[in-house]
């Protein structure tokens, strides 16, 4: 049988940025080409913020310089902002940039300390910034609901998609970034926004407690969107969800799962224990 691709991203940055003990930088570089030689093709493992608010991530160009070039495969970093993207646009190796953009005020202005309105001249410029160089991926985070009481519905998100797509960016993934969304809401929003744009770019990054990792997988398969978000041993998450069970979709447990159903994403499902031990180990130690 004819296995049919699909894109799975590994998230150590995710994993990583909220551990309380910096992990050594020769470290990181030992894991992530463990997941290169292990056939891992899409890598989100840095960010380019300010050490003072994202300590773990202070090393950024000093990781990307330890890699051996992409060569095909993706090497995301975040940025929140102007600073960020001038790193970005210097550093060694990277592919692309990924802006996180809430749908909810008040959970813009904590992760990047700036309102909704001032985030569409961002997005505009680094659409500007990028092309050429690199790819860009927005991140809509709380595109499923926020526990803040913010105004959300389907179509708010249908209309961010709509003006991000306006704009020029080709990569969107929809965030659960509380981990909470019910794998119906989840289904009802990506069949909605694939239904009016296209499956083509469009990715689920979600959270989940252990228990609803496969339920929530399915609702994005069954909503035809193909790119799919998580890290090894679940680790990493959001830390205002309030719950430590809710962590990134375990890899692990995914890929076997997609694998069954005929999907690939190219990686050696034989390496995933050991994968997933080591990355449970680097929490242990550092988180």
């Amino acid at each position: 049988m004819t296995k049919i691709p699909i894109r799975y991203v590994e998230c150590p940055r995710d994993a990583w940025q909220g551990f309380n003990r910096f992990i050594p930088t020769e470290e990181k570089v030992a894991f992530l080409k463990k997941l290169l030689e292990a056939g891992f093709r899409h890598l989100d493992l840095t960010s380019f913020v300010s050490p003072k608010w994202v300590p773990q991530m202070a090393d950024a160009e000093e990781v990307l310089a330890a890699l051996p070039p992409p060569e095909g495969r993706t090497y995301l970093a975040i940025v929140a902002n102007e600073r960020g993207l001038e790193r970005a646009l210097k550093a060694p190796n990277l592919t692309h940039v990924g802006y996180p953009f809430s749908l909810s005020e008040t959970f813009q202005r904590k992760n990047t300390n700036r309102s909704i309105e001032d985030s569409w001249p961002l997005v505009e410029a680094m659409v500007r910034a990028v092309e050429g160089r690199l790819g860009l991926v927005v991140y809509l985070s709380m595109a499923f609901g926020n526990p803040y009481g913010d105004p959300w519905s389907p179509e708010a998100v249908l209309e961010a998609i709509g003006r991000l797509r306006e704009l020029g960016v080709k990569e969107i993934a929809l965030a659960d970034t509380y981990g909470v969304a019910e794998a119906g809401r989840i289904r009802e929003v990506l069949q909605q926004a694939a239904a009016r744009f296209g499956a083509e770019g469009l990715g689920a990054h979600l959270h989940a407690r252990p228990e609803g990792v496969l339920e929530k997988v399915e609702a994005v398969l069954e909503a035809g969107v193909r790119w799919l978000e998580g890290a090894l041993a679940g680790v990493g998450g959001c830390p205002f969800a309030g719950d430590e069970l809710v962590g990134n979709l375990p890899t692990e447990k995914v890929l076997p799962h997609l694998e069954a159903q005929g999907l690939t994403t190219g990686v050696d499902m034989r390496a995933l224990p050991l994968l997933a031990e080591e990355a449970a180990r680097l929490r242990l130690l550092y988180g």
